[in-house]
Parts: C-alpha cells; structure tokens; sequence
C-alpha cells in the first residue's frame, strides 16, 4: 500500500522527499521507457539492444531504443527530459570525454546526469605491423625514445576511444609518436597491415583475426589487469607504463533529479540482467566485459576519468566536431 497525502503532510521536508521517492518506485514504470543511444550498428547500439528485451521483460513495459548520430543530439534530449526514469541515455567513453575537446556543449556531463549503472568495458590491444622491430611495450618505448617523432600509430578520428588511449600511452610513457588520421578505425586497421603506419590501438573485434593471421603483432591489452578475452597477453601497465588503462566503457544515465528509488530499480534490474549468463556470453563474443556497477561506482569512474583526460587532451591539443 503506498504513503496516503495525509501522512506525507505529517513528515519531514527530507522524509517527504523520501516518501515521494519511494511511491514513484512503487508505480515505476507505468509506460514505456525511451533509452536513447549513438547511431545503428555501433558497440553502443549493440549493447543496449542486448539490453533492451531482457529489460522490458524484467519490468514489465516496453523498453525503446532510440539512434541519434551527430555526437551532442541525445545528450541534449536527454539532459532536457523530464526526470522521471522514461528517458535514458546508454553511451560510452565519448559521452563524459567530449566536452573536453568542444568548447561548448548543450549539457554538462557531471551536472545533468543520475548515473544508472556502468554496463560495460571492453579492451583494446596494442599491436603493431610485423616489420617494427619490438617484441613487447617495453621494446616500443626504448625504441621510440631513440627515435622521437620518428614511429606514427593508426586512429580512427579525432577524439574516438583508440586516439584518446595512444594519446593517453604517449603521454604516461614521455614518448614522441606522430598521430595519422584515418576516417574510421577500419581505415586504420587497413593502413598498419599495409604498413602506412607502425601501430596502432585497436578494439579486439577490429583486430583479433590479423592477429591470428599474423599480419598485425600484438604486444598488450589496455586493461588494468590480464583480461580472459585475450589469454596471453600482458597489460601496458605491466609492460613499462604503470598505471595506464584505457578501456571502451559504456554506461546507462538518466536526467539529474530523477528520484533516486528509481535509480535504484533500474541499476537492481539492469545488474541483474547484466549478470547473466546468456547475456554475459553474447557480450563477450563480442570481445565485451559486462560490469554491473553501483550508480555511485559509475559517477566516480566518470568524476575521475574526466579529470584524467583533461590534462592528456589539453597537452595533445585534441579538438572534435
């Protein structure tokens, strides 16, 4: 039975908050939930269509997944919904990383979002073309600081996950390593097994096969400890950089002030979901951890991730459209 407005006129200001709270939980959801993603056929839009079904059932109402391209579009729909759990937004590192490379956005990433929970990480492997004479990171770092401005690595565009780890690596490891631009990390992946660039950090789907093959070596994952997605290889951080870890995380908001007894519905839910079996197996064939974080775990990651990157971005002077 829910709180009657009689008692709620008898509590506290903070208790009727609560109270309040607790009843939006009780009838949560009562109609369809929106969750808005980056363009169809992205890892992000794999991710929440995985998601999506597991959802509506565990709640009992449709779950509607929504593509919007263009970067800030559905930041914007999102930071501008009403808070009140039916418009989510399941985005990954570019979301909390791309108000440091504009000078403005439509919404402020720690102010206008409730995080949910961090649904997922994936590694990204270091490799290089077979004719760089390195056999580990170690290797790579002597090698490049013989040689500065002289080796170039692979990304698939300004600001995109892989740019922002080498980044994130030459600037841990004091090396001088020039940036080729490819639209795509497809493009970028063609261009080291062509041998136009040295290296390159690349998602384990885009290179998992041409390691294999042994067109491309790898020399480490960008995790912080050994992941069973890639048996065998060491982390960076192991390998002569300690404290690197640079990771493809994607998250689950919802707008600020949304109650918190909805938070905590949605993040019981979708850890539970994220936890099971067939789900984790899907993920995972996809070279994806699930997570399943406490909100709280999320914004701290996000809090910290941000002031992280700030100084790596400004120092390589990393703009994006």
């Amino acid at each position: 039975m829910g709180i009657r407005q009689k008692e709620l006129l008898l509590l506290p200001v903070g208790a009727v908050a609560f109270a309040v709270s607790v009843v939006c939980a009780q009838s949560y959801p009562s109609k369809p939930i929106r969750v808005v993603t980056a363009q169809v056929g992205g890892s992000q839009d794999f991710g929440v269509r995985l998601l999506a079904p597991a959802l509506s059932a565990s709640l009992g109402q449709q779950v509607v997944v929504e593509n919007r391209s263009g970067g800030t579009i559905g930041g914007e729909i999102v930071a501008k919904a009403n808070p009140d759990g039916y418009t989510l937004i399941y985005s990954g590192t570019i979301f909390w990383t791309l108000p440091l490379m504009r000078k403005s956005l439509p919404y402020d990433v720690l102010r206008d979002y409730a995080p949910v929970t961090m649904a997922t990480r994936a590694p990204l492997i270091f490799v290089v073309h077979p004719a760089v004479p390195v056999k580990s990171v170690k290797d790579l770092i002597s090698l490049a600081k013989t040689k500065p401005g002289g080796l170039n690595y692979a990304t698939g565009g300004s600001g995109s996950s892989n740019h922002l780890a080498a980044e994130l690596f030459k600037f841990m490891a004091g090396v001088d390593i020039i940036t080729v631009q490819y639209r795509g990390s497809g493009g970028g992946v063609i261009g080291l097994m062509g041998g136009e660039v040295q290296m390159m950090i690349a998602s384990t789907g885009s290179v998992s096969a041409h390691v294999k093959s042994g067109k491309v070596r790898a020399l480490a994952v960008t995790t912080a400890e050994p992941t069973p997605l890639l048996p065998g290889l060491p982390t960076v951080a192991a390998s002569g950089v300690p404290g690197y870890e640079s990771t493809q995380k994607a998250g689950m908001f919802a707008p600020a002030k949304t109650p918190a007894a909805v938070i905590s519905k949605l993040n019981r839910e979708l850890v539970l979901i994220l936890n099971r079996p067939d789900i984790k197996e899907k993920f995972v064939s996809d070279g994806v951890d699930t997570v399943g974080s406490t909100p709280a775990e999320l914004a701290a990651m996000v809090k910290a991730e941000v002031a992280r990157m700030e100084k790596v971005i400004k120092a390589a002077g990393i703009t994006a459209e």
